[in-house]
């Protein structure tokens, strides 16, 4: 033992003179080092420390399993829900990406929305894959894909729990609900919108770990691209809130000043994200996709919230009858109401009660309920009681509350290190079985609308497309029995009574078909699309002022209206007022250049006109748009005849041939 001293105190003063020519004391060296500890920590929560060999194969795990769930989507066609209106019927997207295009997408307010970086991702997916609907599904499913990494990285970076992440980011990439946002090429902003949610909860870790303004700009020019994607980011300040009480522990329950900082510190995206709700309560209301009170009352709507609210966690634990569209319920019982709101008020009692011992319980419960209230119905858009995509990002706090919740209840259990990862396994199994078996019903629209009628109850919209598709094959008696059944369950759809009309005319039923387009407008004045198919219907009976009357009023309330300049110059044409008539169909031009008809009718009142040249360009331009319209290739034809141009009149005059016969005959 003497010894052992002996040999201490002979190291011990060489060691301290070496120590203090450095640090000068030895406090000041015990200084250093927890300096240099805790230099080592910032740098440790500085990187993400994910990237480990268990982490990485998690992550390719969950890449697999999207695809083998997904790989189907590939050989999927676009649906006739929304998919026409932001690309196959969209001019402006199908032409791709130019500049043009992107001055648009920060313009318009089409589809009801402002959402410009949507539309630029529909652009750029025209640009690489033209209309092949496998191109635009593999987009959606790659983003998805990379939303679901994301998650798993960053509840690993802020809890250090690589099991449970796995769970969660697994339930997301495979529950059934989430098909809806994957499989439908039109919910790209579901898809694009969440990855830069991801993107700015990252970015906020970073900031919290080293606060920088640098790094807080980063966080803010996220926010406001993931809102220029979908509005419903909205709520993102209130999650980086919570994040802020469990897993990042910057603040407890009883500390109000530092909640009062934490929530100036979220001051800037606050005001951004009130920005971006004006902007989109404008546009919707614009648009006609907001009910007023009058529609749908207040205390109607708070019912179908709080019954949706619990309907979504039912479907979460049987995800069973899922329809791309769920009619709401006049007639919804007051005790579902009554229920709902107990389940929720008993379930939020339960959440902040424990809030201390087990935060992830309120801070999951309270991300539910949060993320959801844009789009729950209070502020009610469209027509649905509730839609499986509004599911994409709330979800996530229910599987943060599932994932860590069960292993603290079951600490006492004997066996939980085993059966609690094989029962994760199983579930995740169970949802991407269940979610494969989802992905066929968005095949297609014939598919996806028979479904929803089948797992449905009196769903109007969903009889109301397929009775669309039926007329487009030719079946008008299917189609018209379709209508006649939405009308059944709601007389007072105006677009049931729109289709209905148009169905009625392509049996040459005008009479009847003007009665069902009035009754559309009798029922809501502002619709466009009865307006010019009854200006059409009426002009088709010579009624030529009423017409007129009618395609004024679709142009008053949408100025640049392609389908209505057309019509209105088709009639001015027919009363000789071809200067007026050329001057509409410019205007239909410049609200949808590749209008094919347009094109062709300036032809025609240009060739009219002894203005040849001019009649060949656009007579081109409708060819080049439609090569397979037998009379544009006619009308071109014989303008380039009487410019001597003999070849080539004669093979546009074959081509008319060939399309229709008669075109021969008048050769």
């Amino acid at each position: 033992m003497s010894t052992r001293n002996k040999k201490g105190s002979r190291k011990h003063p060489a060691n301290l003179t070496k120590v203090e020519s450095r640090t000068g004391s030895g406090r000041d060296r015990s200084l250093e080092s927890n300096r240099t500890a805790q230099s080592a920590v910032n740098a440790a929560a500085e990187m993400p420390c994910v990237l480990t060999r268990s982490a990485a194969w998690v992550a390719l795990a969950l890449i697999t399993l999207n695809m083998v769930v997904f790989a189907a989507v590939g050989h999927h066609d676009f649906v006739s829900f929304d998919d026409p209106e932001y690309i196959t019927d969209n001019s402006t997207v199908s032409a791709g990406l130019t500049w043009q295009g992107v001055q648009w997408a920060f313009t318009t307010g089409r589809a009801s929305n402002w959402h410009p970086l949507t539309w630029l991702s529909h652009m750029l997916d025209v640009q690489l894959y033209g209309l092949n609907p496998g191109g635009h599904h593999l987009t959606n499913l790659l983003f998805h894909i990379a939303n679901t990494v994301l998650l798993f990285g960053l509840l690993l970076w802020m809890t250090g729990a690589l099991g449970r992440s796995a769970f969660v980011a697994g339930m997301f990439a495979v529950h059934p609900l989430h098909v809806e946002s994957v499989a439908w090429v039109s919910e790209r902003k579901d898809v694009l919108s969440t990855l830069f949610w991801m993107l700015t909860v990252w970015a906020y870790v970073a900031y919290t770990r080293q606060p920088r303004l640098t790094r807080y700009v980063m966080v803010l020019l996220l926010f406001g691209l993931g809102l220029m994607a979908k509005p419903m980011l909205v709520t993102l300040p209130f999650v980086l809130l919570l994040l802020d009480y469990w897993p990042l522990k910057r603040v407890t329950l009883g500390a109000w000043t530092a909640w009062r900082s934490l929530v100036l510190e979220k001051l800037p995206l606050l005001v951004v994200a009130a920005a971006s709700s004006i902007v989109t309560f404008l546009v919707q209301r614009r648009g006609g996709a907001v009910s007023g009170l009058d529609a749908l009352p207040l205390n109607l709507r708070f019912a179908n919230a709080a019954v949706s609210y619990v309907a979504y966690i039912t479907k979460m634990l049987w995800p069973a009858r899922l329809a791309a569209f769920y009619p709401f319920d006049r007639l919804l019982p007051g005790w579902w109401a009554a229920g709902s709101i107990l389940v929720l008020a008993a379930v939020s009692v339960a959440a902040m009660r424990v809030a201390r011992s087990h935060p992830y319980a309120a801070v999951g419960w309270l991300w539910y309920l949060g993320t959801l209230v844009p789009v729950i119905g209070l502020v009610q858009v469209g027509g649905q009681s509730m839609a499986d995509r509004y599911t994409y990002v709330s979800l996530i706090g229910l599987f943060i509350i599932v994932a860590w919740g069960l292993p603290d209840l079951l600490t006492s259990w004997r066996y939980p290190r085993i059966a609690l990862p094989a029962a994760a396994g199983l579930a995740v199994v169970a949802c991407a079985i269940t979610a494969r078996a989802q992905v066929r019903h968005w095949n297609d629209s014939v598919a996806l609308w028979s479904h929803a009628i089948e797992v449905t109850t009196d769903n109007d919209r969903a009889h109301t497309a397929l009775g669309s598709l039926l007329v487009e094959r030719g079946a008008a008696n299917a189609a018209i029995a379709h209508f006649s059944e939405a009308l059944r369950i709601n007389p007072d759809f105006a677009e049931a009574h729109n289709k209905l009309g148009a169905a009625l005319a392509d049996q040459g039923k005008i009479s009847e078909a003007v009665q069902q387009y009035s009754e559309a407008l009798r029922i809501k004045p502002t619709f466009l699309e009865a307006h010019n198919n009854l200006a059409n219907a009426l002009a088709g009976q010579g009624k030529v002022n009423e017409a007129i009357a009618h395609y004024s009023e679709a142009l008053r309330i949408r100025p640049n209206y392609a389908d209505a300049h057309n019509g209105l110059g088709a009639v001015l044409a027919d009363q000789g007022r071809v200067e007026e008539a050329m001057a509409h169909y410019r205007e239909a031009l410049r609200a949808d250049p590749a209008y094919a008809n347009a094109h062709n009718n300036l032809g025609v009142a240009l060739a009219g006109a002894g203005r040849v040249d001019e009649a060949i360009q656009e007579f081109s331009d409708a060819v080049r748009i439609r090569p397979d319209a037998a009379d544009f290739n006619y009308n071109l034809g014989m303008m380039l005849l009487k410019k001597g141009n003999t070849a080539e009149a004669r093979r546009h005059l074959d081509a008319a041939s060939k399309l229709n016969p008669a075109y021969h005959a008048g050769r």
